[in-house]
């Protein structure tokens, strides 16, 4: 860690002194995050899959609905 300087009142924070870029170092942090995104990204694709269900549902009414007008007349 010789190459990096501590950000002065964060402890998680450091300053790499080769690129002047400041590096997020907790770790726990970081992978708390990635399931929040992990479980937003699950739940965005259990809508999309509803809804594709939700649209397959609809034409398959309408099929059956034609053709109960077609055997009426």
């Amino acid at each position: 860690m010789a190459n990096r300087i501590q950000v002065e009142g964060y402890k998680t924070l450091v300053r790499e002194t080769v690129s002047s870029g400041i590096v997020n170092t907790d770790v726990s942090g970081y992978q708390v995050y990635m399931k929040r995104i992990q479980a937003r990204h699950e739940s965005s694709d259990k809508i999309r899959c509803l809804v594709k269900e939700i649209n397959t549902l609809k034409t398959e009414l309408r099929e059956i609905k034609s053709l109960i007008k077609g055997n009426k007349e």
